[in-house]
């Protein structure tokens, strides 16, 4: 059985641990809440060029931008949001685990698979295993988020449109709820423009709500100038939003772990606390039966 000063030495530093769980828990949980409201507050701006690239699209025809392009998917570029920090739960290794399932039972056909990664844990995964990675970036935080989408946006769109890719996907944790992150693959080029309404009322927007499309409105200076301008803003608003959702789910991991951590602790503490007791009545009732013993011995 260990010392009672081990015992002591060891409670005293799952304490100090449980209180570094916990002021990260509370961290957390003051950025998820600012995470939440710059989530909602793009929403509506890009819910609005979801609707007018959609119409546009629609009346202008595929062949109005090369964007809407689609080739065979033979070189393949999967831009992937992990973070540059651990203690998050499952956030980096799901992202990772998903990218591989996806490479391997999606992407068998492809000639080429490039990696454009934003996040340290991502790209330390994967250049351990000597992937192809084209580029890499520091995970997105708030205020750079924006600059982070807007230099991906030109980076991918500049290889499709120069042939050097046939086809990008992003990979990034969706923010559902503080203890819970769904993994989303979507493909951002060539542009499948979203819906704009949510017909099956499930709170996810896809192509398949699509109902209708406006009438044919007189444009100016013309549908083909505003789709040269609004279809690369389209791929910006897209990674932008995946951005933020990538935040808030790594503070809603990171909180859950650490009240997961906290709530171990204390029950560390707890065991160990009663391994002290029971270390520290047997060391007593030792130590009584050595007096008694020697008592005894003198009255012989």
């Amino acid at each position: 059985m260990a010392s009672l000063k081990s015992i002591r030495k060891r409670i005293g530093s799952v304490k100090n641990t449980r209180k570094i769980t916990r002021a990260m828990k509370l961290v957390a949980a003051a950025k998820l809440r600012r995470a939440q409201d710059a989530i909602i507050a793009a929403r509506p701006y890009a819910h609005a060029l979801t609707t007018v690239v959609s119409e546009l699209a629609e009346v202008a025809g595929a062949d109005a931008h090369p964007l809407f392009a689609s080739r065979p998917a033979n070189r393949v570029t999967m831009v992937m949001i992990s973070s540059d920090r651990g203690l998050a739960g499952a956030f980096n290794s799901s992202v990772i685990r998903r990218v591989e399932q996806f490479v391997e039972q999606d992407l068998g056909g492809a000639q080429q698979v490039s990696l454009r990664i934003l996040g340290k844990k991502a790209n330390q995964h994967f250049s351990r295993r000597n992937a192809n990675i084209a580029s890499y970036d520091p995970a997105p935080t708030g205020p750079t988020a924006l600059t982070t989408a807007r230099e991906m946006a030109n980076r991918v769109i500049d290889d499709f449109l120069t042939d050097k890719v046939d086809r990008v996907y992003l990979v990034y944790n969706e923010f559902k709820s503080a203890i819970s992150q769904n993994v989303v693959v979507k493909q951002i080029l060539p542009v499948v423009a979203d819906a704009v309404t949510d017909k099956d009322g499930d709170g996810q927007i896809t192509r398949a709500d699509f109902t209708h499309v406006g009438p044919d409105y007189i444009y100016e200076p013309g549908k083909e100038a505003l789709l040269a301008r609004l279809v690369p803003l389209f791929v910006q608003i897209g990674l932008y939003r995946a951005c933020l959702e990538s935040i808030a789910s790594e503070f809603g991991a990171r909180m859950s772990a650490m009240e997961n951590a906290t709530n171990n602790a204390g029950e560390m503490i707890s065991r160990l606390t009663l391994v002290y007791n029971r270390a520290r009545q047997a060391a007593i009732t030792k130590e009584l039966l050595e007096v008694i013993s020697g008592a005894e011995a003198l009255k012989g």
